[in-house]
């Protein structure tokens, strides 16, 4: 009788343990839950005055907006700076995200057919967005040093142009008569370098010229977001696909 009794009671024991296991973690997944919301919520709100302000972020007026202490908001994120990174590290993610579904959707052997997926893709992002556009492609915001954790997303479109090269390197269609003059002496490292960083498997000549048609791929859509081109080109769409498909026969893709 006395060991039921032992018995009973050490079951009695484990139950309150695993109920106040499942309790505990019950409760620390609702609260995650409460601040994964939280971050969203502010990060909404800052982007909404990113559109009325530009990159002049105040967590002050961040939380002001949001009906709540400024001191709160500081709980969630300890500067301007951090939100400012939280929101640069966002934008790189769905700029490139937008980037990889367009150039999914095309068949691998149509080279050129994918480099104008991932320019449509990243100019369709930047159309519907143009204030996260600005915050990573405009003026640097004054103040701010980007730190290392924005660049692995900022490099991710760029990775997509580097599959491309090699691919058309490998298929032997990448053709050299587009070549541009030979790549000065000092470029050639760090040119060589950005393919390495690319995993672009194509010569300094190669990559410079990709390199010169990237730098032109985000001039058309700056160009294009920031008003340059009002009173001069109305067909804008027509206008930067045939930019990009000049720049695809720059590059030598056929």
């Amino acid at each position: 009788m006395f060991t039921r009794a032992l018995l009973a009671v050490k079951s009695t024991a484990l139950v309150c343990v695993i109920l106040l296991s499942m309790t505990e973690r019950t409760t620390g997944s609702i609260r995650a839950r409460v601040r994964a919301e939280m971050l969203d919520e502010i990060k909404a709100a800052a982007r909404k005055q990113l559109a009325t302000d530009g990159a002049s972020l105040s967590l002050r007026a961040v939380a002001r907006d949001m009906g709540m202490a400024s001191s709160a908001i500081y709980r969630y994120f300890p500067s301007r700076d951090d939100l400012l990174t939280a929101l640069i590290i966002e934008a790189y993610d769905s700029l490139a995200d937008a980037a990889e579904d367009s150039e999914a959707e095309v068949d691998r052997a149509d080279l050129v057919g994918r480099w104008l997926a991932v320019a449509h893709g990243l100019r369709n992002w930047a159309l519907d967005r143009p204030h996260e556009y600005a915050l990573i492609y405009g003026s640097p915001v004054p103040g701010y040093a980007a730190p290392e954790d924005t660049i692995e997303p900022s490099t991710r479109p760029v990775l997509l142009i580097g599959t491309i090269l090699t691919d058309a390197k490998t298929a032997g269609r990448l053709e050299e008569e587009s070549l541009p003059t030979r790549t000065p002496a000092p470029l050639v490292m760090e040119i060589r370098e950005a393919a390495r960083v690319v995993n672009a498997a194509v010569g300094e000549a190669e990559m410079a010229r990709a390199l010169i048609a990237w730098t032109e791929l985000f001039g058309a859509i700056s160009f294009e977001i920031f008003g340059r081109l009002n009173n001069v080109i109305d067909q804008r769409f027509a206008w930067f696909d045939h930019q990009m498909r000049a720049m695809a026969g720059f590059v030598g893709l056929r």
